[in-house]
């Protein structure tokens, strides 16, 4: 491992330097310097800078952390039709415009699952509830995409 030599100024150290200092005094390097960066620290709250754990953060694969595959709940999107939320204006007389949110008619509704020999609660905007009774739970689901078996 390589040394590593820092002059610290003025700012860093937090303690106001006359002109008569000589910071080279302040290198790692010399036995006098490390008091020195010693008693900074210590002046600095403790806290302390070490190169090994910059080269074990840097050796560390960068990985993201592990998500689920299924949607949360609280989104207000329809998983079966995609419906989702629409930006509108509220007019007013001034022709003055506020922009409001649209949502869709989530309902949570348990459904009766054929294939599978139970029911399923499921969060559905009203349209995909008017098409499941027409073409049936299974088919809706195999043209989305969607497993019921995971749910």
């Amino acid at each position: 491992m390589s040394a590593i030599t820092a002059t610290l100024g003025p700012v860093m150290a937090g303690v106001p330097v006359t002109k008569s200092q000589n910071f080279s005094r302040l290198s790692v390097k010399s036995l006098k310097a490390s008091s020195e960066i010693g008693s900074l620290a210590s002046q600095m709250s403790g806290v302390k800078i070490s190169t090994t754990q910059f080269l074990k953060i840097a050796a560390a694969p960068i990985s993201s952390p592990l998500r689920p595959s299924l949607q949360p709940v609280a989104r207000r999107i329809c998983p079966f039709t995609g419906k989702k939320a629409n930006k509108a204006n509220l007019v007013s007389h001034s022709n003055h415009r506020t922009i409001k949110r649209q949502f869709v008619n989530l309902q949570y509704k348990r459904i009766w699952w054929e294939a599978g020999k139970r029911y399923v609660k499921l969060r559905l905007s009203t349209k995909a509830i008017k098409t499941i009774e027409k073409n049936g739970l299974d088919a809706v689901a195999k043209k989305a995409g969607i497993d019921l078996r995971k749910k």
